[in-house]
C-alpha cells in the first residue's frame, strides 16, 4: 500500500510517498519521497505567519510538489491506494488547502482520505527511525505501555498519556501561551528574526559557553502547582518588565536574558513532566514538536528519563518542525475508510 500525507498547518508545504507492509503481523515502512517546502522567507519580514500569505502559498506550491514527489519517488499516482492529510490543528486558512486539494485529488483517483491530527503525528513521528532509506523497510520503534507523550511546539505546550497507538489522553497543557509562541514572542522583544525560538537558542549557548554572570532572575510559572497545567505568557510579560527596567540592554544583558528564559522554560517543563512520571508510572517517554530542537531542553529530558529509567523517543534531526512524513505514517497505520466531508478545525484536540 502506498500512501500520500498532506501537510499544510501552517507555514510548511510538505508532501510524503510512504510504502507499507505487514511482515509477520509487524507494521513496516519505506519512505518513497518526502518535501518540505518551507515559506519563513516570506514570512520573516513580518516577524511571524500570516495566515492568508500562508494559504496562497501553499495554493501555488501543492500542485508544483505534487509532481515533484511523484517524479522523485518514480510513481505513478494511480499506484497511491490512500491520501492522509492534516485536518487540525492549525491555521485553519491554511489547513484547508491541503484538504481541499486532497478531497479533489481523492475524487479524482478515487481512493479514501483519511484526515489526521497534527498533534497525533507528532507523537508518531518521534518513533521513526534514523534512517530514511528508499530502499529498505523500517519499523516503529518499540514503546512499552502506558506511555507519555509530552508535545511542545509553537501552538501547543501538553502532557499526554497513551495506553495504545490512537489512544490518548491529555493530562495537562497551556492555559495561555504555547511555549514555541512565548519564544518567537521574546525573540521580538529582544530585536531577533524569525522564527525566534533557534535564535534565542544561540544567545543562551553563548552565555553559558561565556560562563556571563547571572544577574536576571525570571519567574517559574506554575512550578508548584499542583497539575500539568503550564502558562507561559506570565513569563512573556516578566521580560517585557525586565526590558523596561533595564532601558538600553547591552549584549551581555541580552545573552543573559535569553538564558534565564531558556532556563526558566525548560526548568517547567521538566518538573511537569517529572510529576507526570511519578503519578502516571509510564514505561515510555515521548517527546514531539518543533521546540524539541531545542538542544538545552534535549540534554534535560534525556536526564530525566535517565534518572527515571525509563525509554526516551525524540524526533530525528529534521523531523521535529513540521513534516508531511508525520503525518503519512500516521494515515498509513489507520483504517482504509477515509471520507471527503469532513472539515478544518483550527483548534482541533486529540
Amino acid at each position: 500500500m502506498i500512501t500520500l500525507g498532506i501537510e499544510t498547518s501552517c507555514d510548511e508545504t510538505a508532501l510524503c510517498l510512504l510504502e507499507t507492509q505487514e511482515k509477520d503481523g509487524v507494521f513496516e515502512y519505506r519512505v518513497l519521497g518526502n518535501i518540505v517546502h518551507s515559506q519563513i522567507d516570506i514570512h520573516k519580514e513580518y516577524g511571524g505567519v500570516f495566515p492568508m500569505l500562508a494559504k496562497r502559498e501553499h495554493i501555488k506550491n501543492l500542485p508544483i510538489l505534487y509532481e515533484k514527489i511523484l517524479q522523485e519517488a518514480r510513481t505513478s499516482e494511480k499506484q497511491i491506494g490512500k491520501i492522509a492529510v492534516t485536518r487540525g490543528p492549525g491555521l485553519e486558512p491554511a489547513l484547508w488547502t491541503g484538504i481541499l486539494f486532497a478531497q479533489e485529488l481523492g475524487k479524482k483517483l478515487g481512493i479514501p482520505v483519511i484526515p489526521i491530527n497534527h498533534m497525533e503525528g507528532h507523537i508518531l513521528g518521534s518513533l521513526l527511525s534514523k534512517s530514511e532509506s528508499h530502499i529498505e523497510f523500517h519499523k516503529l520503534l518499540p514503546v512499552e505501555f502506558p506511555a507519555l507523550a509530552v508535545l511542545i511546539s509553537g501552538g501547543h505546550t501538553e502532557i499526554v498519556k497513551m495506553e495504545k497507538i490512537g489512544e490518548y489522553k491529555v493530562l495537562g497543557a497551556t492555559v495561555d501561551d504555547a511555549i514555541g509562541e512565548a519564544f518567537d514572542k521574546v525573540a521580538r522583544m529582544l530585536g531577533l528574526t524569525y522564527p525566534g525560538g533557534p535564535e534565542i537558542s544561540k544567545l543562551a549557548e553563548k552565555a553559558r559557553k561565556s560562563n556571563i554572570e547571572k544577574k536576571i532572575k525570571l519567574p517559574r510559572p506554575m512550578l508548584h502547582s499542583k497539575d500539568l497545567k503550564f502558562s507561559f505568557s506570565g513569563l512573556k510579560t516578566a521580560v517585557l518588565y525586565t526590558l523596561r527596567e533595564l532601558g538600553d540592554i547591552s549584549d551581555e544583558q541580552k545573552l543573559d536574558l535569553a538564558r534565564e528564559f531558556e532556563d526558566a522554560v525548560t526548568e517547567v517543563l521538566i518538573s511537569k513532566t517529572k510529576s507526570a512520571i511519578e503519578e502516571e508510572g509510564p514505561k515510555t517517554l515521548i517527546i514531539g514538536g518543533g521546540v524539541i530542537a531545542n538542544k538545552h531542553i534535549r540534554l534535560a529530558f534525556e536526564k530525566l528519563a535517565n534518572e527515571h529509567s525509563i525509554t526516551l523517543y525524540m524526533p530525528v534531526n529534521g523531523l521535529s518542525g513540521d513534516n508531511a512524513l508525520m503525518i503519512t505514517i500516521v494515515g498509513a497505520i489507520k483504517p482504509r475508510e477515509g471520507s471527503l466531508g469532513f472539515k478544518a478545525e483550527g483548534n482541533l484536540s486529540l
